[in-house]
């Protein structure tokens, strides 16, 4: 796959590219709503003789189009998108910076730079995708500002349980702690990136080393609690049971953000300063403070048990 930065105004004209089939769409988590979209247009290019493509955006247009917010928690940041939509076997990916001038752009004036400048012969999108300004461009004024020079498919609702497959209810779901939903909403784990730091080593002296990791800011993490997790190192992929809290057995006041170790089953290697990424699969428990530190060894016995046990039927 290869990957087109774009930054308004683009240089490009309609020739430097094949004509495609593109799905549009800001795809953060590139949940299963957004799968059918982007293998829908996958499979309209192989049936129409087209290349297949993708255009996203970057960053998040809420960060540019609304004062209160000054960086967004992705479900999956831009280098983790990327990778999931060359896994998807797609030929082309076109990332737009989402600038103020672009966001000011007139609906007509991005379908005719964006789509029809860029080759496009058709549009796969979401029913509620929008463009131009302010929203104001629908899949239905799409056939209108399309001039003829293309065609499109609007891919409808896809739905669990009656609830719409979408990024918001994913981050809703994440925040709630329930990544097991999560993970069946995303048709994966849901996965965060960051890198091994040294801790307290208190892990160390009850019997059950931790790796601490500090998750990269632009993560949606989930809320304190234990869980059943996998841990990916340099490719290779272990299990283990991770907390993510403020240590209340041992400290009185609260970090300003929670610490994640991982107690990784089997495992005795020094990965400091390693980049690893840390799968959610399963919340045991929400944080609890104990009066004894032998209560906690318990617990965590617990816990090990319990990740265990789902793991071993999880790989069945």
């Amino acid at each position: 796959m290869k990957t087109i930065r774009l930054s308004h105004p683009h240089p490009f004209q309609i020739n430097d590219f094949p004509p495609m089939a593109m799905a549009l769409g800001y795809f953060d988590g590139v949940h299963k709503g957004h799968q059918k979209v982007i293998l829908t247009a996958k499979e309209l290019a192989k049936s129409q003789n087209l290349r297949s493509a993708v255009m996203t955006f970057d960053p998040h247009p809420s960060v540019v189009l609304r004062k209160d917010i000054d960086h967004m928690e992705y479900i999956t940041p831009l280098r983790d998108k990327e990778k999931l939509i060359q896994e998807l076997g797609i030929d082309l990916l076109f990332v737009v910076n989402f600038s103020q001038s672009f966001a000011s752009l007139l609906p007509q004036e991005f379908v005719d730079q964006y789509i029809i400048g860029l080759h496009v012969k058709h549009v796969v999108a979401g029913f509620d995708f929008t463009y131009g300004r302010l929203g104001k461009g629908t899949m239905e004024t799409l056939p209108f500002h399309s001039r003829q020079a293309f065609s499109q498919t609007i891919v409808e609702k896809q739905t669990d349980h009656d609830r719409k497959i979408s990024s918001t209810l994913i981050r809703n779901v994440i925040r709630s702690g329930d990544v097991q939903y999560a993970m069946s909403l995303l048709g994966r784990p849901h996965q965060v990136t960051g890198k091994v730091v040294h801790g307290e080593k208190r892990g160390r002296l009850i019997g059950f080393p931790t790796a601490n990791i500090d998750v990269f800011v632009e993560y949606l993490i989930p809320p304190t609690g234990v869980y059943a997790v996998s841990v990916v190192i340099n490719e290779k992929e272990y299990f283990g049971v991770a907390n993510i809290g403020y240590k209340p057995t041992f400290h009185q006041e609260k970090n300003e953000k929670p610490h994640i170790e991982v107690h990784i089953f089997n495992f005795n290697q020094k990965i400091y300063n390693e980049v690893v990424t840390v799968k959610w699969f399963k919340r045991i428990r929400s944080e609890q403070k104990f009066h004894h530190v032998e209560q906690l060894i318990e617990q965590i016995n617990k816990d090990k048990q319990l990740a265990q046990k789902f793991f071993a039927q999880y790989k069945k």
